[in-house]
């Protein structure tokens, strides 16, 4: 008997066939994300935002109930369930393609039975081994990102002799156990992790070599949305970095320079100045475009 496809997973197997790059939206529904934590904790907030994000040219919201900022503390998966599903179920009936920001299997699946389209794992799948079966049964997108460490230590984390290669040998090994365990190869996408166990050194050589990781033959998601390197990066003359808020100009050059380097999609905070500097892009008639 053969069970016809949700809503939700329609979208996400549509979303890995996009001729265009992927904006991915940011809706975090924590109090202490280090851009907009605390400014949706109500859920009709929550849900009037990832309204706007897709309005504003998201092709995907994502939604996270756990701040994975530097120094964070978990929480357990009840408060992060607690904390996604009721906007997750309020958006998706009203269309709006969804995926989960968790490193939690039991979060991954309340979050797709109520209506998220893909899972993003920061963890890549390490901090719950029982991901890469919530993935493999929903057969939906499953973003692995590279990581070492929960947030709390990851800093300490940030060694490498040569940043790339470990980078993209770690996510290899990634992608391995997930097709071990059963999630097919189109299922997958790849996050190199900036920020996370990596310094300012580290973020930008993973920026400047992403064709690494798109040579790897699988989508690539680049997340660099107002992170703290792009701050220090246009410091002011004392050396204050520049506040989150003013960063989205920085933020908006890595992401045209990202899809210009072969990015599947980037996952931003303001995704009306990202739709419009990617369409911008794509009037140049990018070799991308032109292969479609």
């Amino acid at each position: 008997m053969t069970t016809e496809p949700t809503l939700a997973q329609v979208a996400g197997r549509a979303l890995m066939h996009v001729e265009h790059p992927v904006v991915m939206g940011i809706l975090n529904v924590t109090p202490d994300s280090f851009s907009d934590g605390g400014k949706y904790t109500n859920v009709d907030a929550a849900i009037r935002h990832g309204i706007e994000l897709h309005r504003g040219g998201a092709d995907i919201v994502d939604v996270g109930g756990e701040s994975t900022r530097p120094g964070a503390e978990r929480i357990d998966a009840e408060t992060e369930i607690e904390r996604v599903v009721p906007v997750i179920s309020g958006l998706a009936s009203v269309g709006v393609p969804l995926s989960i920001d968790t490193t939690r299997a039991p979060v991954a699946r309340a979050a797709l039975e109520a209506g998220a389209a893909a899972i993003n794992d920061v963890s890549g799948g390490l901090a719950d081994r029982g991901m890469a079966r919530v993935a493999a049964e929903a057969g939906c997108p499953w973003i692995l990102m590279h990581w070492r460490g929960h947030s709390r230590h990851m800093t300490r984390l940030a060694v490498y002799q040569d940043v790339v290669s470990e980078v993209r040998d770690e996510l290899l090994q990634r992608v391995d156990d997930a097709l071990a365990a059963g999630v097919a190869p189109g299922q997958i996408i790849l996050d190199p992790g900036l920020g996370f166990a990596k310094n300012a050194e580290h973020n930008w050589a993973l920026s400047a070599h992403l064709d690494v990781f798109v040579d790897l033959g699988y989508p690539v998601l680049f997340a660099a949305s107002r992170k703290t390197y792009l701050g220090r990066l246009l410091a002011r003359p004392d050396g204050t970095p520049r506040p989150v808020e003013d960063r989205e100009a920085a933020t908006l050059a890595t992401s045209v320079l990202a899809v210009a380097a072969g990015a599947w999609g980037v996952r931003v905070h303001d995704v009306t100045a990202t739709a419009d500097a990617l369409a911008v892009w794509r009037a140049t008639g990018s070799p991308r475009l032109r292969r479609s």
